[in-house]
């Protein structure tokens, strides 16, 4: 507020010094300013003007400033009037003294005589004309007018802003950046050098196939009005109403592409929203959540040339510190044309930043894509014209004879643009192709010799990078200068700031998440424990350090997955030293939609698991003192460990369970506690509860907000989270770390999976759920159920409710949550119409047949084979574990066989062995069907049906006699299905390692047979209630509400978008 009635004075002042010309009017006005500066500096401003009339003031000001910027001839009638109007009401009615001003008015030397020198009178009012005599510099001439306008226009705005100090700028992204630049320039930072005498540093970005910018057939896309541009503008309107004021409605196509990519990426985007207000607008350049499908290379490249747009100004500024020097600079090339004089330092600070900075994309396709005719190579060609200073590095194969003998020979080259065609730079050959690991850190390792300077940072395709927070790279890099050199940094870990959060609950929750590692986790990690190490970009590597230790990436194949840590690993084995600065931050995209997350999470702790095998993690392990060597092994390794050793703990809690509910030792001990009133028992058994509800993994974020935004809002957001079902995304969460990481370190096969950055608002198929979801959450799940309701039914004689619900509630609750969570964190996962989509494509993807060249995502076959490939390629004593393993789904049989009523209480080994004759009788005949089926069900259906009425009729008749001679129950129908169906799904996982010894045999079918019936089964089940609740309309909108209330807030109608989107696909 103070920064702006300065700036209107001072504007004031000066508007009026130019604009008044009369001299008695300018003694006037400045004898109005000269007591208004007297007032301020003696603090009597209130006493010595009465401000109830100032209200009218403004309005007469608010007047002038708009007559001023129409600047029309017509008007100066009126500006004459609104200047003595303006002038009276200071004089008469706010100054309380304003006898100086009036003697001004009134001297002497304003009185005329007539030509007697008898009668006198004074001039014409102030501001008015007399004949060729004018008091007022209006209207503008056109020389005046550029210059005049804009101090107008200033003007204006500052009197027409109505919205309040704390809502300008009125874009909450805006806001929070110019929040936290100004935070951090109270932070403890070095003192920025001159741009000459600056670190030179380099950044890097490996690149593979994603999109440059949007094509017009994805920007335009319309389906149901829900393409790409129709949703950017209806989700931000007022950044939509900006570009449309400053291009105006000639903007060309090529303008609004440039307009959406810069704003369209899922995982990255780089900021150029606009505030603006009538006359003047400031480009603010907040960003906006980008919510499209694919990555994209525009905006990331210009979120990193902001660097150069930095030290061009900053070389500016060191070059000419003040207007003065401007001025001597300019006195000194005398007889030099101005014009040439302003092209020499232009190109000599463009020399010097050139000199200072490199951005390299490390494109190994683009050589390819090139001979392809491919217009991703046009797009990156374009986009280096666009912006000079970039260089692309590729990977060139070419096919040489020598001696008649044709052979490849691979190059690494580096090109820049040259009249919009690409001219090389350099050529490096290279031994052999170069792509022999992990294709990330490959493709960064080959083009990490055309880097340059002394500091390098990594930077991803989801970074993006802000003009405010570029200015500040010259203190960052005085890090490591300042320290001593043993203690001087090797890689400088920047604070990030996760943009994803705004699309959708889901990316909230990783966007929280994410944020609390990214600040307070790494905070900690860096001082005390001093533990930090490289997580991914973008930090800043001391270039030489590394480049001389081995790079800054290891590729090696699946040890290396998570290529980013073993950068830290390396430096801290070589005796680097990690830190962490706050000050300076740059924006960071995550998965925004449950499929992506769980992928994301999957590779990670794939990478996790092979760390855990890793010799780093033993070196590092071996070599740190016992404090330091427990801090490394919580914060990296240990979290997936103890996330897998978590969901082991609930499943040992239950099978014990079920043991001393089946063997009658719990209901003994409960028996003998009731007896001599001993309630210490229950107790035991029901404080276990407590410990699962998994609130304490949120405490980081609370205290992170609590930090951020204080602890009232953090509150409040941790309370909107449980409401948007947090607890059951996390509780799923945990299911995914500890299935990959433990199947992982069991047999390894740990491999990259591509996220796919789909559109948001997309709607995953059933069949793409249960592929992803099947054997990693939905097994465990059913598994965890079937368990419960074998406890619940031999409990109920002997356990009050109260101890049962307490000891079972949250095993409910993750056994709900892993089977679906899937289904209720799908955009229009309860719309009917995609039901009925859904569960066709289900059963034609389960009938499909499989083999060669048939993709998983094409037949239940491929994905039945390629879910359990990693068995085939285990160790040894890994089978023997995965076989061992297996035997626990035994135990519901013997249990269970014994407390059939169709037993007798007979204890009996031979009721054991009579249970796996009816397994045995069922897979003979599922073998009988599957034979039939393949000889009869084409030439002699009837007989085929025949015979399947008698397999029916046979199976119906054995149940009516055990149910006549042996008293066999529909509870003991129950307890069978419960004790054969883990038996048999035992089974096929003991058949998965076996399958090398016995898939060329007959019995391979029925087994095929068999396990098609368990997915088919579980799938259905899964389907059943999802179906129900399609039936209910107010379930669905219920679930958009949560996974998009924020687009709700904003008064967005989400559900053209989910359809239209989907369709697509």
């Amino acid at each position: 507020m103070f920064c702006s009635i300065n700036d209107f004075y001072e504007l004031t002042k000066t508007i009026f010094r130019f604009l008044i010309i009369g001299e008695t009017e300018k003694g006037v006005v400045a004898a109005i300013f000269g007591k208004i500066e007297e007032s301020i500096q003696n603090s009597s401003l209130l006493t010595d003007f009465k401000m109830d009339h100032l209200p009218s003031l403004f309005s007469k000001f608010d007047r002038l400033t708009e007559l001023l910027y129409l600047n029309k001839q017509e008007h100066r009638y009126e500006v004459t009037i609104l200047l003595q109007d303006i002038v009276d009401i200071l004089i008469q009615d706010m100054i309380v003294d304003a006898q100086s001003i009036l003697d001004v008015v009134n001297s002497p030397e304003r009185l005329i005589s007539d030509d007697d020198g008898a009668f006198g009178y004074y001039e014409p009012e102030l501001f008015a004309s007399v004949s060729s005599i004018t008091n007022i510099r209006y209207p503008f001439l056109d020389g005046q007018l550029s210059q005049q306008k804009e101090q107008v226009k200033r003007l204006y705005l500052l009197l027409n802003t109505k919205e309040q100090v704390a809502e300008i700028p009125s874009n909450l992204e805006a806001r929070r950046r110019i929040s936290f630049f100004a935070t951090s320039l109270f932070m403890d930072m070095p003192a920025a050098p001159k741009v000459r005498s600056m670190l030179s540093f380099s950044i890097i970005t490996p690149y593979f196939m994603e999109e440059v910018k949007f094509s017009d057939e994805e920007l335009y896309s319309n389906q149901d009005e829900s393409s790409i541009l129709s949703y950017m503008q209806k989700i931000y309107p007022d950044e939509w109403k900006n570009f449309s004021e400053r291009i105006g409605p000639k903007a060309t196509n090529d303008e609004i592409r440039y307009w959406a990519s810069y704003r369209g990426q899922t995982l990255s985007r780089t900021g150029n929203p606009v505030y603006r207000s009538h006359l003047l607008y400031y480009d603010l350049r907040p960003w906006i959540p980008h919510l499209t499908p694919i990555f994209m290379v525009n905006f990331l490249v210009r979120g990193m040339m902001y660097y150069k747009k930095a030290l061009r100004l900053q070389a500016f500024l060191d070059r000419t510190s003040d207007q003065e020097s401007y001025k001597g600079l300019l006195a000194t090339e005398q007889g030099k044309n101005k014009r040439n004089i302003h092209q020499s330092l232009s190109a000599e600070i463009e020399a010097l930043a050139d000199m200072k900075f490199s951005y390299i994309i490390s494109c190994q396709k683009f050589g390819e894509q090139k001979i392809k005719g491919d217009p991703h190579a046009q797009d990156i060609i374009d986009l280096m014209t666009r912006y000079s200073a970039l260089r692309v590095a590729y990977i060139e194969e070419k096919e040489v004879i020598e001696n008649n003998v044709p052979h490849k020979v691979y190059s690494s080259v580096l090109i820049k643009a040259e009249n919009n065609l690409d001219q090389e730079i350099y050529r490096i050959k290279l031994p052999g192709p170069p792509i022999i690991g992990e294709g990330k850190p490959e493709n960064q390792n080959h083009a990490i010799i055309f880097t340059r300077g002394e500091a390098l940072q990594t930077i991803d395709m989801n970074q993006d990078n802000y003009l405010e927070e570029a200015y500040k790279m010259r203190n960052v890099l005085q890090e490591f200068v300042i320290h001593p050199r043993d203690q001087a940094p090797t890689i400088l870990g920047l604070r990030e700031h996760i943009f994803t959060g705004s699309v959708s609950s889901l990316a909230g929750f990783m966007s929280y998440q994410e944020t609390s590692f990214v600040t307070i986790g790494q905070r900690f990690l860096a001082d005390p424990l001093r533990v930090r190490f490289h997580y991914g970009h973008p930090d800043i590597f001391d270039r030489i350090f590394h480049l001389t230790r081995g790079g800054v990436s290891k590729a090696s194949k699946t040890i290396n997955l998570s290529e980013d840590v073993f950068a830290g690993y390396n430096s801290i084995l070589r005796h680097g030293n990690i830190t962490y600065n706050e000050y300076i931050q740059v924006g960071k995209g995550r998965d925004v939609g449950l499929n992506q997350i769980s992928k994301f999470e999957a590779k990670v702790a794939n990478g996790n698991s092979e760390q855990t095998i890793s010799r780093d993690i033993h070196r590092l392990g071996r070599r740190f003192d016992f404090f330091r060597m427990l801090s490394c092994y919580f914060t990296t390794v240990g979290f997936y460990f103890n996330s897998l050793i978590s969901v082991v703990g609930v499943y040992v809690f239950l099978y014990g369970q079920l043991y001393l509910v089946l063997s009658g030792l719990q209901r003994a001990l409960l028996h003998d506690a009731q007896t001599q009133n001993i309630k210490s028992l229950e107790t035991a058994l029901a404080s276990q509860s407590f410990l699962q509800l998994g609130l304490l993994t949120g405490l980081p974020m609370v205290m992170e907000l609590g930090l951020e935004k204080g602890f009232r809002t953090a509150l409040s957001d941790f309370i909107l989270m449980q409401l948007q079902l947090a607890s059951v995304f996390f509780t799923f969460s945990l299911g995914t770390k500890a299935h990959y990481y433990g199947r992982t370190i069991l047999h390894g096969g740990a491999k990259y999976r591509p996220t796919g950055r789909k559109f948001v608002v997309f709607h995953a198929s059933f069949t793409e759920n249960y592929q992803l979801y099947s054997r990693s959450h939905f097994v465990k799940g059913f598994e965890l159920v079937f368990l419960l309701i074998v406890y619940h039914i031999f409990r109920r004689s002997y356990v009050s409710s109260v101890v049962h619900v307490m000891i079972t509630y949250s095993t409910w609750f993750m056994a709900v949550t892993w089977l679906f969570t899937p289904f209720l964190f799908n955009p229009a996962g309860f719309a009917w119409q995609k039901i009925v989509e859904d569960w066709a494509d289900w059963n034609r993807w389960m009938r499909n047949q499989g083999g060669i060249g048939v993709q998983p995502e094409k037949s239940w076959e491929s994905w039945w084979n390629a879910e359990n490939a990693h068995i085939r390629h285990s160790v040894l004593s890994s089978r023997i574990l995965e076989v061992l393993l297996s035997l626990r789904f035994f135990i519901y049989q013997y249990g269970l066989v014994y407390h059939l009523n169709i037993s007798q209480d007979n204890k009996n080994f031979l009721v054991y062995l009579l249970s796996w004759v009816v397994i045995i009788a069922i897979i003979g005949l599922v073998k009988l069907v599957n034979c039939a089926s393949r000889r009869l069900s084409t030439n002699h259906q009837l007989i085929f049906r025949v015979i399947k009425l008698l397999i029916f009729l046979t199976v119906v008749t054995s149940l009516i006699l055990l149910y006549c001679l042996c008293q066999l129950s529909i509870l003991d129908l129950i307890i069978c299905c419960l004790a054969f169906i883990p038996t048999g799904w035992g089974l096929l996982l003991i058949v998965q390692v076996l399958r090398p010894k016995i898939e060329y045999y007959a019995i391979w079918e029925p087994i095929q047979v068999i396990a098609h019936a368990y997915d088919y089964g579980m799938g259905s089940l899964l389907f059943s209630p999802i179906a129900v609740l399609a039936w209910m309309p107010v379930i669905s909108a219920i679930q958009t509400r949560v996974l998009f209330n924020r687009a709700f807030s904003r008064q967005l109608q989400i559900q053209p978008f989910i359809v239209g989107k989907t369709k697509r696909r």
